[in-house]
This record gives structure tokens, C-alpha cells and sequence, in this order.
């Protein structure tokens, strides 16, 4: 549960942390140049068909054309997800169902990652805080995640009876969210009103608008985080900025007028960030190793393809023998793990190195621990079963960047390696360099350990090519930067 709300403003990025008994659980962060588009509703035009891949790309008015699969062409018709009918193997090809310069209503599952587009869905969805809108779809239901059923039979009996006074004829379909187990259903009704008003809106703009074109655009990051993350039992939400209080405070008001009198406009001279030590907890979620209270630590390292996460005992050495010692470890390492993919928002494939143990009981209770842990993740994540090797493998939606690439970019002096040769290593190249050039005379041009390694360990290596050579140090040259010039 999220007990507190922080909110930082400037002109250049909003920030939000969410926070449980004092602790950073969550933080989103986004730029004011590079807002974010999920969930935004655009008129896209078709610019590029591939069939071989069962795509297309599709100009939706941003810098980079965004992409379209051919199972995000239909909708799931009970629940409105993507890949519902159409099976991109065996169905009918996508050039049978659109074609180059087609006009196509669609929204923004996934904003640009890396050098990918955006990823787009027809399977148009818009949220409220208690309910999910699906217009393309007639399906009216609760939410998989309320697992009880006397409360699934209760919510969906509130949730008929809201549809048959509010929506009337202009149909489409609607989702409970896991939110709104202890809604009312006068709440429930005024989210339903509202987004139809919404829907409304977006089919106006649609009848005037040519692609590409913005037809629908989610609400402000603050605004969002309210509406997705306060509930009941939060305490309070701060926010620094008069605007973005009075834009929470308008929203509150007309739809969670419950919380209206938790919303604070801070006002305090210490920066907001600095009340729990949310920067200091950031710059952390940026270091590889993460300790554990025991004396363990997790190392995350972050790739194109995959981020792994390797278990490791540290100092700690435990109290009684060594399965215990390897099951406390394993167990804190799920708390960590799973705090650490929400607070770094780290999707795709994650492949965790628990640390081997033998019991299969011990391997059963780390399972339970993770699953329960991740189960508290706003972020949908899957968790397969634990190897032989002690590896688990898990995936987590990605829909914005990591906190690691907004935050960060490649080393210039190892262009993101991680690693550079060493200067004995760079020595050995110029040497190589020189005594296989055709000039007699060369000026070598390096960084300062370079050189004085030429100068001392490697004379004689040089001395050996029996060629001139001049020795110049260059402040501003990285290690593995030199220039070998022959005179």
C-alpha cells in the first residue's frame, strides 16, 4: 500500500514517489520535452506495410513512425486486449487488412524504448480510477485480479445496474478495476458519465480531424499518478507546485472526492524530495549492487536484451549452518528484487541467480516469497519456475523507459563497455602500429599514462622497431585514445 504521495514540479520534469511506511517503493519521472504518449489516442495514417513481419508502421505525428502488429488489430471481445481473434501466423495477412495511406483510429500501448517506435493497439481502452472503458467492445466485468468471488458477484451486480443508468444506448464496455473493491456505486456511476464524456470528445475531434492527428491525449503525469496509485488508506499527497496542485485538486474533487482533503500544497523550504530521502534513494537505484539487511547484496546489471540479477551471500555467514544461511539470503533477496523492478521500472526479461539450495522446500518457500512480493507490482509480472541451476526467469511489462536510461547515458571514455584496454594493452598497439608503418620517423600523440608507459616499460619494445619516434602527451585524450603520425 502506498501511505504517501510526494509530487515535484519544475519547468523541466515532473516527478513522483510513492512511498509505504517511509520506504521509496515506486517513482516516475517525466520530462516535459519528452512527455510521455501511452495511452494517448491518435488518427494515424498507414506509411509502410511489411508483410514479412505482419506490421506496419504508422505516422501518428511524432519524430519517429510508430509500429502496429497484426494481433494489435483486434481486440480481445471480452476484455478488449490485444490478440484476441487474429492469430498473426495462421490468420489472414495484414495486406488483406490494411494498406499504405489508410486512416487508422489507434492508441499508444508503449512509448518509444531505445530505437524502437511506440507500439500501437486498435484495442482502444481509457481508464477512470475505478473503471476501464473499452468502446470497441460490448464486454461488462470485473477485474481478474479480485479473486474472491462473493465480492466478484457484488461488484458486478453494481457495475450492471451503473451500466443500464448511465451508459443508455452509447454502449461499449467496461472493466472494474482493482481499485474500486470498496467503490460506491454512485462513484462507480460518475466514473462511467466521465468517461463517456470522454469518448465523446475523441469521436468529435475524429470527425474533423486528418492524420496524423492527436485525438486524445492521458492526463497530466501528476494527475495520472493520483488516479492510479492514491486510494483509501493514503495518507496524504504532497505537491510543490500552486498549478499542479489546483489541476490534482479539480480532479479529486470530481472523482475521488474522498481523498480532496488528503491533497496538500507543500510549501515547506526543504525541497520536497529531501523529506525521506528520495534523492538519496535514487542515485542508489542507479548502482549496480543493492545490499541486503543480512550482509548480502543483488547485482543488477541491466542489457539490451535481458537484465540479469546475481544473488550473493556478501559478509554475511550466517547464524546456524549453511541452508539457513543460503534461505535467509534468498528470501531478503526476493523483498529486494522485487522493490528494485518497480523503483529502476525494469520490463522485458529479468533472469534472477538465486543462490543453490539443495531443499526442495527452501526453493518452494523463495518461490512463494517472490510471487507475493511481485504480486503488490502495478506493473504485470510472470514468474516462471525455478531451475535446477537456481535460475528464475521473469517478465514485467514495459511501457516507459528504464530509470537507468532516462537517468543515464553510455560512458564517453568507454562508450558503455564498462571496461577500457589498459594503457599496457594501447601500448603494445602503437608499438605494433610503428614497426609495421613505412615511414622512418613517427610522432606519437597519447594519453598521459600511455606515454610514460612507452617511456618506461615498453623502450625497449620501441627501441626494437629502430625507427624515430616522438613522445607526445595529450591532456584531453582518453586511454584508448592515440594517434600515431609519420613525419
Amino acid at each position: 500500500m502506498t501511505d504517501e504521495i510526494l509530487i515535484n514540479v519544475t519547468a523541466a520534469e515532473t516527478r513522483v514517489a510513492l512511498l509505504s511506511g517511509g520506504t521509496l517503493r515506486e517513482i516516475l519521472i517525466e520530462r516535459h520535452a519528452r512527455r510521455s504518449i501511452a495511452g494517448n489516442i491518435y488518427l494515424g495514417k498507414v506509411a509502410r506495410v511489411l508483410p514479412g513481419m505482419q506490421a506496419a508502421f504508422i505516422d501518428i505525428g511524432v519524430q519517429r513512425t510508430a509500429f502496429l502488429h497484426a494481433r494489435d488489430l483486434d481486440a480481445d471481445p471480452q476484455t478488449g486486449e490485444r490478440g484476441g481473434q487474429l492469430n498473426a501466423d495462421t490468420g489472414p495477412s495484414i495486406t488483406s487488412r490494411i494498406h499504405s495511406g489508410e486512416q487508422l483510429m489507434l492508441q499508444a500501448l508503449k512509448d518509444p524504448i531505445g530505437g524502437k517506435g511506440a507500439r500501437l493497439t486498435a484495442a482502444i481502452s481509457i481508464p477512470s480510477r475505478h473503471l476501464v472503458y473499452l468502446p470497441n467492445s460490448d464486454y461488462v466485468g470485473v477485474s481478474r485480479r479480485i479473486e474472491a468471488p462473493a465480492v466478484r458477484e457484488k461488484l458486478a451486480a453494481v457495475l450492471r445496474e451503473a451500466y443500464e443508468q448511465v451508459a443508455g444506448a452509447q454502449g461499449g464496455g467496461f472493466i472494474l478495476r482493482t481499485a474500486a473493491q470498496d467503490a460506491t456505486a454512485e462513484e462507480i456511476r460518475a466514473d462511467m458519465a466521465y468517461l463517456l464524456d470522454n469518448w465523446k470528445r475523441t469521436l468529435q475531434r475524429r470527425q474533423d480531424a486528418s492524420a496524423p492527428a492527436l485525438l486524445y491525449r492521458d492526463l497530466p503525469p501528476a494527475v495520472r499518478a493520483v488516479r492510479d496509485f492514491a486510494h483509501r488508506e493514503t495518507e496524504r499527497v504532497r505537491i510543490d507546485c500552486a498549478e499542479t496542485h489546483r489541476q490534482v485538486a479539480d480532479f479529486t474533487a470530481a472523482l475521488m472526492p474522498t481523498l480532496l482533503a488528503r491533497i496538500e500544497h507543500y510549501r515547506g523550504e526543504r525541497p520536497i524530495f529531501a523529506l525521506h530521502s528520495v534523492e538519496d534513494d535514487l542515485h542508489k537505484a542507479l548502482q549496480k549492487s543493492v545490499p541486503l539487511p543480512s550482509g548480502g547484496h543483488l547485482i543488477i546489471d541491466q542489457t539490451a536484451a535481458m537484465t540479469t540479477v546475481d544473488v550473493n551471500t556478501g559478509s554475511f555467514v550466517g547464524a546456524h549452518d549453511l541452508p539457513e544461511t543460503f534461505l535467509k539470503t534468498n528470501l531478503e533477496a526476493s523483498a529486494a528484487l522485487a522493490r528494485q523492478l518497480r523503483l529502476r521500472n525494469i520490463g522485458g526479461l529479468v533472469v534472477v541467480d538465486f543462490i543453490d539450495m539443495a531443499s526442495a522446500e527452501h526453493r518452494a518457500q523463495v518461490m512463494r516469497a517472490l510471487e507475493q512480493e511481485l504480486a503488490q507490482d502495478h506493473g504485470r509480472a510472470q514468474v516462471n519456475e525455478m531451475s535446477s541451476l537456481g535460475l528464475v526467469e521473469i517478465t514485467r511489462k514495459r511501457t516507459r523507459e528504464s530509470l537507468e536510461r532516462l537517468l543515464t547515458e553510455p560512458c564517453p571514455a568507454c562508450q558503455g563497455r564498462g571496461i577500457r584496454q589498459t594503457a599496457e594493452s594501447i601500448g603494445c598497439e602503437i608499438v605494433r602500429e610503428v614497426r609495421d608503418g613505412g615511414a622512418e620517423k613517427y610522432r606519437v600523440v597519447a594519453s598521459q599514462a600511455v606515454v610514460d608507459l612507452l617511456r618506461e616499460d615498453e623502450s625497449a619494445g620501441l627501441a626494437g622497431v629502430r625507427k624515430m619516434i616522438d613522445l607526445q602527451v595529450e591532456p584531453n585524450y582518453r586511454q584508448e585514445q592515440f594517434d600515431v603520425v609519420a613525419l
